[in-house]
């Protein structure tokens, strides 16, 4: 074991967890008064729920075994997982922190879904998909993708959780909208963020969480982890950028919440290729994301009538998808694995590996999760009433107010 190593993932797996309270305040203040907490509590439910299930069943699911689609159940609770040694071919870091770096994954995933929904789904129904969600869904393409399982065996590449984490939450949280249904007078009412500096605040801090999530993917303190650390920043940097020239450029003032929404879109796009391409490369995908997710969130998502609430499927859904077909386009030869480099360097297996992996994720995730939404309906009422969505998701869910001057003022 590498000490050095050892103290690198602890401190990236610290930096991981706290994007998930981050991910609350950006969500939050996103949200109107009334369900700010009711918003806040469907994420960070997960540091809970997420975390029982990682280590009853959810790693070993996700790692154990040589099975194409899912693990097996060889380390159930935890067994067979060593604080001192690893089975882990390459590794420096013993098996139980690298199964604590990847959990920190599974609880950010499973809070980002729940954008799509607010305002208006009930908690326990939320609260039961997401315990299903995990082990149908996001185990299955941890094990596909990182623990060597179908998408990783047909050549496609995820340094992050292009696949894994965004791809997969973006679409499942679109699929609960158009399950839900639209929020009370979605296309009559527009909805206006109550606390922009809670989404600075989240934002700032899931940039900061960031560098652990892409950087300690290396899983060594080595040169790999500065790449995907300089890559990552360059892309956010220019996202942001690019986002307020288009804001400019379309509607006069750059804002808020468009810088940080640029951001975030940036750190999205490159995670699949934060390890694999050049940093010129990363300033590119940055640039372009941006006005690629404008235009779904101000055009598209209004055609499709669905109310994706808080653009989960908007920002991670077609920003993850951006970053995997540029990964495919971009992965140099300098950083390729056995699949080869990208498409720009006339190689053709890596970018068609990523497509499929993308379809793939797509569809796998999307019907899987309507169906266990739609198996959870039968059972119980997945939405509030609209007189509930009226008083307020705090109120009514969880018998707490926020702001408890300010009650009424929402309709």
């Amino acid at each position: 074991m590498n000490s050095g190593n050892v103290a690198f993932i602890l401190i990236c797996s610290s930096l991981v967890f706290l994007m998930t309270p981050a991910l609350a305040f950006f969500y939050g203040g996103l949200e109107r008064r009334k369900n700010i907490l009711n918003t806040m509590m469907m994420v960070i439910c997960t540091l809970g729920l997420a975390t029982v299930l990682w280590f009853v069943v959810g790693y070993s699911l996700a790692f154990d075994g040589n099975g194409h689609f899912i693990g097996g159940f060889g380390h159930f609770l935890m067994q067979k997982v060593s604080e001192t040694g690893t089975k882990l071919h390459g590794l420096e870091i013993p098996d139980a922190l690298f199964s604590i770096f990847q959990m920190m994954f599974a609880l950010i995933t499973t809070a980002i879904l729940t954008g799509s929904v607010v305002g208006r789904m009930k908690f326990s129904a939320i609260f039961i998909f997401i315990a299903i969600w995990s082990i149908l869904v996001y185990y299955p393409l941890a094990h596909m993708v990182w623990g060597g399982g179908f998408l990783a065996q047909i050549g496609s590449i995820d340094f992050a959780g292009g696949n894994v984490v965004h791809i997969s939450s973006g679409i499942s949280g679109l699929v609960l909208a158009y399950v839900l249904g639209s929020r009370r007078e979605y296309e009559h009412l527009e909805y206006r963020p109550h606390n922009i500096p809670f989404v600075v605040l989240g934002f700032g801090l899931l940039w900061f969480g960031w560098t652990g999530f892409n950087a300690g993917s290396a899983l060594a303190a080595n040169g790999l982890a500065i790449h995907a650390f300089l890559t990552t920043n360059a892309a956010a940097a220019t996202a942001m950028l690019s986002w307020m020239l288009v804001e400019k450029c379309l509607i006069g003032k750059p804002s808020v919440i468009g810088a940080c929404t640029g951001g975030i879109v940036g750190l999205v796009a490159i995670t699949p290729g934060a390890g694999f391409v050049s940093l010129g490369s990363s300033l590119l995908i940055g640039a372009l994301v941006s006005p690629i997710c404008y235009f779904f969130i101000s055009v598209v998502k209004g055609k499709l009538g669905l109310d994706d609430a808080l653009d989960a499927f908007g920002c991670h859904g077609i920003g993850g998808i951006f970053g995997g077909i540029m990964t495919g386009i971009f992965t140099t030869p300098k950083l390729a694995l056995e699949s080869g480099a990208g498409l720009f360097y006339g190689e053709t297996k890596l970018f068609f590996a990523q497509i499929l992996s993308i379809v793939f994720t797509l569809i796998y995730a999307a019907i899987v999760s309507f169906m266990i939404i739609k198996a959870i309906s039968l059972f119980m009422s997945i939405r509030v009433s609209e007189h509930e969505e009226a008083v307020g998701m705090d109120d009514t869910e969880h018998d707490e107010t926020a702001y408890p001057t300010f009650m009424g003022l929402d309709s």
